[in-house]
């Protein structure tokens, strides 16, 4: 019960079709999901699980995508923390972490309860879709979660950043240990493998600390999992630590890693050895005409119709970030069907 295409991917192996998914390939762009936001709210879709599993359904029946995805948000956690969160249409918090509330926080023990509604949510999107469609989860990355809970994300500062006394006391009590257990949480009730969304780390500033905390991440919520979570973040996010992994001889552990568009997708297969690269057509492009999409896509794709079948083995093919809301459906299935016959 899974995607041949997306397990080759996963393993390294080559072939010529690769597996194709979109993040936020469930959302405001499609009809699909439209039609579910004229009965009931965001929140009802992410945390009624047979809703949600609706809702991932619909771009895997209209457009054919290989892989389906959990459709929930990444800060939920910090609801299950104890935040209040309303969307309207977009997170609104009650009020931010800071140092006087943060003993307010619920222990983690308490918050992963909360988070059982995605759980349900994969059981059941599992048992609807098609029996070789793939189903992945994902959660944020500790860095972003934390960013909207203390409003970092809003212009709040606070100085050393990564290596302020309080962020770093967050992250390391509170964010990270329930990103855990609901990653953990998400493989037991049937992902293939969890992305972690780190899309604001690039706020993160510097190379030495990218590398300090992308060897805490990695440690805390890649290692335990032994394959099945991957990684993705935005330029100027420096992956230097999380390549050096990937290419270890020791390292089994990364599952693959997603980039944004600034580099040729070609660029990260020749820089990985093992492991999936998932990506990363410009998704604002998508959002433009059929004509001005169909010469860009040609452009995309020549350097990648350049490599050989080994040297393209890994590539899991999507878009740059997540696809947007302006984007036409016709787009989309006129970039999956063109990937397939020009990759077959």
């Amino acid at each position: 019960m899974s995607n041949l295409l997306f397990n080759n991917a996963l393993k390294r192996v080559s072939q010529k079709t690769p597996p194709i998914w979109f993040m936020r390939q469930a959302g405001r762009y499609h009809s699909h999901y439209q039609n579910l936001k004229k009965d009931y709210s965001f929140e009802d879709l992410c945390k009624n699980p047979e809703l949600a599993a609706q809702t991932a359904l619909g771009p895997i029946e209209d457009f054919d995508f290989d892989v389906s995805i959990l459709f929930s948000d990444i800060l939920f956690p910090l609801e299950a923390l104890g935040m209040s969160l309303k969307y309207n249409p977009g997170p609104v918090f009650g009020k931010f972490i800071d140092h006087l509330n943060f003993n307010e926080l619920k222990e983690v023990e308490d918050a992963i309860l909360d988070l059982n509604f995605q759980s349900e949510a994969l059981k059941i999107t599992r048992d609807i879709l098609p029996k070789n469609k793939s189903l992945i989860g994902f959660v944020g990355g500790p860095w972003t979660v934390a960013s909207y809970g203390t409003g970092m994300n809003k212009g709040i500062s606070y100085e050393g950043n990564f290596r302020n006394d309080f962020i770093y006391k967050l992250l390391t009590e509170k964010i990270i240990p329930l990103l855990k257990k609901n990653i953990e949480l998400q493989i037991s009730s049937g992902a293939e493998i969890v992305m972690i969304f780190d899309t604001d780390a690039a706020r993160i500033g510097n190379s030495k600390d990218f590398y300090a905390y992308s060897d805490i991440v990695y440690n805390n919520l890649i290692k335990p999992f032994d394959g099945s979570v991957g990684f993705f973040a935005k330029h100027p996010f420096e992956y230097n630590f999380f390549i050096e992994a990937i290419n270890s001889n020791e390292d089994k552990t990364l599952s693959g890693i997603g980039f944004d568009h600034t580099f040729e997708i070609s660029h990260w297969l020749r820089k990985t050895k093992r492991g999936f690269v998932q990506g990363n057509f410009n998704q604002e492009i998508l959002t433009r005409s059929l004509d001005e999409v169909k010469r860009e896509l040609d452009k995309y794709m020549e350097p990648i119709l350049n490599l050989n079948l080994s040297e393209r083995a890994g590539w899991v093919c999507g878009l740059g970030h997540g696809i947007l809301k302006t984007t036409p459906e016709e787009n989309v299935s006129y970039f999956i069907k063109t990937i397939r016959e020009n990759f077959k």
